[in-house]
């Protein structure tokens, strides 16, 4: 069985995505209806919605959004990773809010987005600190030349749990291994970082195969272990790579070498762990 770490839902009529408007081939509704019709085929039986990077106005509201979804039959959601905007005095409020919300399991602010001294900011490094002790994660979604910021947020907070989005999101099409694979090495050494097994099909060429992913993804395992790995499927990014059902295969593919039991320590127990998912979910 499947735990999801990492999916987006896109509803254009309920909230505003203004970074739709370029990314053609993801602007259409992504609801999880869609998702978990192939979804319960594959063996996914929980999932936390990953925020969207939504109008920062509609923050609150998405989080709502995905919560109400999640009380409807059928659906798989079972907790959420809301936005959040740390570099803003605003933050230790709304993180007082969400802390009265368990619904939420952790935090994100996608930092290949915006300049990067904004992680470098003090107020954004003291609001970051503030999640320890409260069983709040903290997703880092960087490039790989960002990955120094993310080491210097984690040994600014060790008490805080790290989350490493798509594997330091490697520019797998260009053959960018070299330029990853030390960074990754090194925030791998931190105890406190988790690496997600999420998204890199859609950073490989249109023609991907399994064989330009596995030296990403023996390096992954190598450094961090599978006692730190958990599995996203980054749906619907991931039909940029081929859709869902490619890439839970591929996974499967790269696992097949792997214990059974550091596989579901892979595909769902680090993650029933780190976010306190029910073992019934």
């Amino acid at each position: 069985m499947i735990v999801d770490t990492h999916l987006h839902l896109i509803y254009r009529d309920r909230l505003s995505y203004p970074w739709l408007a370029g990314a053609p081939s993801l602007d259409a509704d992504f609801t999880q209806e869609i998702y978990a019709r192939e979804a319960c085929r594959l063996g996914i039986v929980a999932a936390l919605h990953m925020e969207v990077d939504v109008a920062e106005g509609d923050i609150a509201r998405e989080t709502a959004m995905v919560e109400g979804l999640a009380g409807e039959a059928g659906s798989l959601l079972v907790g959420a990773i809301a936005a959040c905007r740390p570099e803003s005095p605003d933050f230790p409020t709304y993180l007082e809010t969400v802390l009265a919300n368990p619904f939420v399991r952790g935090f994100r602010r996608v930092l290949h987005v915006v300049p990067d001294d904004i992680s470098e900011g003090a107020l954004f490094r003291e609001n970051i600190g503030r999640l320890a002790g409260t069983g709040l994660s903290f997703d880092l979604c960087v490039l790989p030349h960002q990955i120094e910021k993310a080491i210097a947020l984690a040994d600014l907070a060790p008490d805080v749990s790290f989350v490493l989005d798509h594997c330091g999101v490697p520019d797998i099409k260009s053959g960018g291994f070299d330029a990853w694979k030390g960074p990754v090495a090194d925030i791998a050494r931190r105890p406190n970082v988790t690496v997600k097994l999420s998204g890199i099909p859609a950073y490989g060429a249109e023609d991907w195969t399994l064989e330009d992913l596995k030296p990403y993804f023996a390096h992954v395992a190598e450094n961090f272990g599978f006692q730190r790995m958990v599995w996203g499927s980054d749906w619907p990014v991931c039909t940029l790579g081929g859709g869902l059902s490619t890439w839970i295969g591929a996974t499967q593919a790269l696992l097949s070498g792997v214990s059974l039991e550091d596989k579901r320590r892979v595909l769902s127990e680090n993650a029933r762990q780190l976010w306190k998912i029910a073992p019934e979910a």
